[in-house]
């Protein structure tokens, strides 16, 4: 490791001691994190609602800061709180695609991402001083750069050469039983699509024309389905449409109510890290290199599909580690998906740019002994395969610590083992058995999972922090260790605020018009969660005049709002994010790194 001696930690920041303050938005998720990973937090100093949120970290890896701020590539102006960061970057218009106009989400995304990130940027700093390089103690970052980088993919395509495979036109699930239960559907494959309606006795020609857009509603947060299937579903109780699903092999999940599971507790961890009883001497990684970022030298391995482990590798990679993608044979189908910049697929490259790839069959023995190998010598190996798959390669946890000793293993998963009767582990059928569609609206309007891939996104941010901490708990320990993160800790930690003002007698659901845009004669604006109801309150005014006109005069007020983006095309010549948006070497767009290190 970096030093010869070590302490033998059993969470990272053990012996370390956070200085909180600034907002509770941007601190709360952040301090809840650090508690966790064992960190002493000194009470936090009360802080207004706008304004950064800062952490200086002291402790045996010596010294760091981070600072958390609503608007660090925007203008102060149009960042100022949730709702403001969400209408700039584009969030609003991808949130409402499925109705054809932007809305808020009512949950603080951006702001959980941001604690996330703050997190992950503070750790990243530690590691680097505990590994004995010359690493800054210093990094910032900011909720509207969460919001990018969340929002990477659908910005990517938006200002690719090529057009999307499906229109970008309002509609999508959830579907409506004839009892009134709302539910979620999720088919992986069109065989089990097409079962699940025929069983309901759909038209062939709606079954046939609505698999691609609801195949495709991932990447476009948008499904025009053929309204002769909500007609099918809403034809039948709920009993026959749980029949359906389990003679098809499609799965269902009606919309719950948020709560927290049975037997969790408030600030439950959204990961888990054990590490290794070590029982022979780990290979020293030596420093990284003079002021390089905090994880150069450092090797992952991923074997990683669609999102969540994918995009938790990129995040490695942007914090300076190298990454190596295990792909199969073939290379991975992904690629080519559209719309593509010479070739290659724009959403592909927003979670895989710069990475190597190498491609291995791990069906085969041959293929499992080559990765067996690549681990040998490998500082994390990273991996969202369904349950039980590693153990049935020969590629868990325990096999590759026969081999590497020293390796943090990381699984991403659904559910983590957490709850009897799951669903599919993927992005929709986490929101819905979490309640996330009652907490996305607000209380006036029926629960709708958003159709972005909120948990995907936010479970690879946490897969990220999980295993920047493993490797921070690696150094202190001198022991490999287990990681495992999950899309039910994202929903969780999504969640978490609503409960928490539910316990303290406030409502669950946000009111009614809650951060719903306001529309103006050539467009929307969006004003700050504290300036709403006075905006609201001359909505009528601000139809007759221009986005522009109308933020002058909310601001001569004294009220904040900005304006909404609603074509992602045009975001890159947008004068509040002043050139931050940049074009890698295909041509397809780069949302700005999401820490700045000093």
């Amino acid at each position: 490791m970096g030093h010869p001696a070590v302490i033998r930690a059993s969470r990272p920041l053990e012996e370390v001691t956070v200085r909180v303050a600034g907002p509770s938005a941007l601190t709360a998720p952040a301090a809840g994190h650090l508690r966790a990973l064992g960190a002493t937090l000194t009470p936090q100093t009360p802080g207004a609602h706008t304004g950064p949120a800062t952490f200086e970290a002291t402790g045996a890896q010596g010294a760091a800061t981070a600072y958390t701020a609503w608007a660090d590539v925007l203008p102060d102006a149009d960042g100022i709180d949730e709702p403001t960061v969400q209408a700039a970057t584009g969030m609003m218009a991808v949130h409402g695609r499925r109705d054809g106009r932007p809305r808020g989400l009512a949950v603080d995304y951006a702001a959980t991402c941001a604690s996330v990130l703050t997190v992950q940027g503070l750790l990243a700093a530690l590691l680097g001083r505990a590994r004995g390089g010359a690493h800054p103690a210093q990094v910032t970052t900011g909720a509207d750069r969460a919001a990018l980088l969340t929002l990477g993919q659908y910005l990517a395509a938006a200002n690719a050469p090529e057009a999307e495979a499906v229109r970008l036109v309002p509609g999508g699930p959830p579907f409506t039983a004839r009892c009134g239960t709302r539910f979620e559907l999720e088919a992986l494959d069109p065989a089990p699509w097409a079962r699940f309606w025929r069983e309901l006795g759909a038209p062939e020609e709606a079954i046939r024309s609505g698999w691609q857009p609801f195949q495709f509603r991932y990447a476009t947060a948008c499904a025009p389905i053929p309204e002769a299937l909500h007609r099918a579903a809403r034809a039948v109780p709920w009993a026959r449409v749980q029949q359906a699903a389990a003679t098809s092999g499609a799965e269902v999940c009606p919309l719950h109510a948020p709560a927290a599971l049975p037997g969790t507790t408030a600030g439950t961890a959204p990961w888990s890290l054990t590490p290794r009883t070590a029982d022979q001497p780990l290979p020293a990684t030596g420093p990284a290199a003079h002021a390089a970022l905090p994880l150069s030298g450092l090797t992952v391995l991923e074997a990683g599909r669609r999102i969540q482990a994918p995009l938790a590798a990129h995040l490695l990679r942007q914090l300076g580690a190298e990454v190596l993608r295990i792909e199969p044979p073939g290379g991975d189908p992904l690629r080519g998906m559209p719309p593509c910049c010479e070739d290659v697929s724009a959403r592909w490259l927003a979670l895989n740019r710069g990475k190597d790839a190498v491609q291995i069959d791990i069906k085969s023995p041959v293929g499992q002994a080559e990765l067996r190998e690549l681990a040998a010598g490998a500082d994390v190996f990273l991996h969202n395969w369904a349950p039980g798959k590693a153990e049935q390669l020969g590629l868990d946890a325990d096999r590759l610590a026969a081999v590497n000793p020293g390796l943090v293993y990381a699984y991403t998963s659904g559910w983590a083992g957490r709850l009897s009767e799951a669903p599919m582990g993927t992005d929709f059928m986490v929101q819905a058995r979490m309640g996330i569609g009652a907490l996305a609206r607000p209380a006036d309007e029926p629960p709708a999972p958003s159709l972005m891939t909120l948990i995907d996104v936010l479970g690879g941010l946490l897969g990220a922090e999980a295993v920047v901490a493993g490797l921070l708990l690696r150094e202190r320990s001198g022991s490999g260790v287990r990681v495992e993160s999950s899309l039910l800790g994202a929903a969780e930690a999504l969640t978490a605020p609503a409960l928490h003002r539910a316990a303290g007698g406030g409502e669950l659901r946000r009111p009614a018009g809650f951060r719903c845009p306001l529309p103006t004669a050539d467009g929307w604006i969006a004003p700050a969660d504290d300036s709403a109801p006075a905006a609201g309150a001359r909505a009528a005014r601000w139809t007759e005049m221009p986005s522009e006109q109308a933020l002058a005069a909310l601001r001569a007020d004294g009220l904040a709002a900005t304006a909404v983006t609603t074509d992602l095309g045009a975001l890159p010549q947008d004068r509040r994010l002043s050139g931050a948006l940049t074009r890698d070497p295909h041509g397809s767009l780069v949302v700005p790194t999401p820490w700045r290190f000093v």
